[in-house]
């Protein structure tokens, strides 16, 4: 299909949520007779990769919309582009001929909010935040690719404001049972979560609620917060709200390894309300056992959680761990039960610039699983949940089945999940596949295959 026509049409100040546009880039691409299709925002980096993809693109900004398309009919493929970030737009801003908000500021003005979800490219993420906080308004930065300097200052501002900044990088949220960001279906309960980690957050969460135990609140505040550079801003006005909140009976504050001398910060001002700390390092609780501790606090008992074997028979005998992660907690936890290995993060800035999170877009660990050998153990996570692929089993069974290396999954959802959890777990059993529901269960089984 090579030499096929292509078109690149710019709609000057059409600004569309990163995420969706991806979905559509994405969605496109897949079509019959498309070569090569990217729908997006023209920023510098998006600009360069519609060049290395062979697109010319005329003078754009970064609030201009480029779509550009490889096909065999590129009028069809520009109108199924234009009919899909239709129906976004009427998804995202309601009836049609509404015109939405251009400010953040002006958004709230036009009637009451609770709070402002921020998805826009990092460097533009802190002054659309820096305005809600100023409004008076919590904020959640879905963002990444925010300078550590103007989180610092953008959490000394909320402080003074009175107000709750969750993130930069902040992927998981619930609040008073709304998900937002990749979230689970989660059951009420006496649980509040702090977390400075999406799937960490998302593990200790789906576990509970495997045990029957539901959350208050999950706020989580991004993965930088319990450094020395911004010292736990945020992890210390979560906390305090959680304990002023009636509903919460005991708090699980949930990190990577964190700075020393923030950790025994916090230690030095616990609040009233029971907290169980699962901040992973060497000699930590691991996230399952730290939720095991919370259970065992409210006097709930412990499950057996759920596992699922692999139905390959046998093969040669694996000699290395290569851990394909999309959760950065998950991998950091899972490196450190394995006891070595290759682990990646593709969930890490160095991998999410100009296309979609891994726990949407499954492109770049399939072509791991590619190039991974009959001697390998796989570790993998697959994350389900609103906002996460709809179906991953679809998308990474058979890339499990064709790989001769040994695959071992971490599934991290619930069973009240859009994906229905326990298909998932079947599909990749039959891709031959070890599912475990926890991901320091799945890091010591790979291990014990050594």
């Amino acid at each position: 299909m090579n030499g096929l026509p292509q078109a690149v049409l710019v709609r000057r100040g059409a600004y569309h949520d990163s995420v969706a546009l991806m979905r559509v880039s994405r969605a496109l691409s897949e079509l019959p007779g498309v070569q090569a299709a990217m729908v997006a925002m023209a920023t510098d980096l998006n600009v360069s990769i519609l060049r290395e993809l062979g697109f010319g693109v005329q003078e754009a900004g970064p609030g201009d919309l480029v779509i550009a398309v490889r096909a065999r009919d590129t009028d069809a493929a520009v109108r199924e582009a234009d009919r899909r970030l239709a129906a976004s737009s009427s998804r995202a801003h309601g009836a049609a001929g509404d015109q939405p908000p251009l400010t953040t500021r002006s958004a709230a003005a036009r009637g009451p909010a609770d709070l402002v979800l921020i998805s826009t490219p990092g460097e533009y993420a802190f002054f659309e935040a820096l305005d809600a906080v100023e409004a008076g308004l919590p904020v959640m930065i879905f963002s990444d690719g925010v300078p550590v300097e103007s989180e610092r200052l953008l959490k000394e501002l909320a402080e003074a404001r009175d107000v709750l900044v969750m993130g930069p990088d902040c992927g998981t949220a619930v609040i008073a049972g709304a998900g937002l960001g990749f979230a689970n279906v989660l059951s009420p309960g006496p649980v509040g979560v702090v977390a400075a980690s999406g799937t960490g957050a998302q593990q200790v969460t789906c576990l509970l609620d495997w045990a029957g135990t539901g959350v208050s609140h999950v706020l989580g505040v991004g993965g930088r917060d319990l450094s020395a550079e911004v010292g736990g801003l945020s992890t210390r006005r979560a906390l305090r709200m959680l304990d002023d909140d009636p509903a919460t009976e005991l708090i699980v504050l949930v990190s990577k390894p964190p700075d020393p001398e923030v950790a025994r910060a916090l230690e030095a001002e616990p609040p009233r309300t029971p907290v169980v700390r699962a901040l992973l390092g060497e000699g930590a609780p691991d996230l399952t056992q730290a939720t095991e501790q919370a259970l065992r606090a409210l006097g709930r008992p412990v499950p057996e959680w759920p596992s699922w074997p692999a139905w390959r028979g046998t093969r040669p005998a694996p000699e290395r761990i290569r851990g394909l992660y999309a959760g950065g907690t998950l991998s950091a936890e899972a490196a450190l039960l394995a006891g070595g290995g290759d682990f990646v993060d593709f969930g890490d800035d160095a991998y999410t610039r100009g296309r979609a999170h891994p726990m949407i877009d499954p492109a770049l660990r399939v072509e791991a699983l590619g190039r991974a050998g009959e001697t390998d153990v796989v570790l993998m996570d697959v994350v389900l949940g609103h906002g996460a692929d709809p179906d991953p089993a679809a998308s990474l069974a058979h890339a499990v089945a064709r790989t001769p290396a040994t695959v071992v999954i971490a599934l991290i959802g619930t069973e009240g999940d859009p994906q229905d959890l326990h298909r998932q777990a079947a599909a990749f059993r039959e891709a031959g596949a070890a599912v475990f529901t926890s991901n320091a269960q799945a890091a010591r089984h790979a291990r014990s295959l050594l």
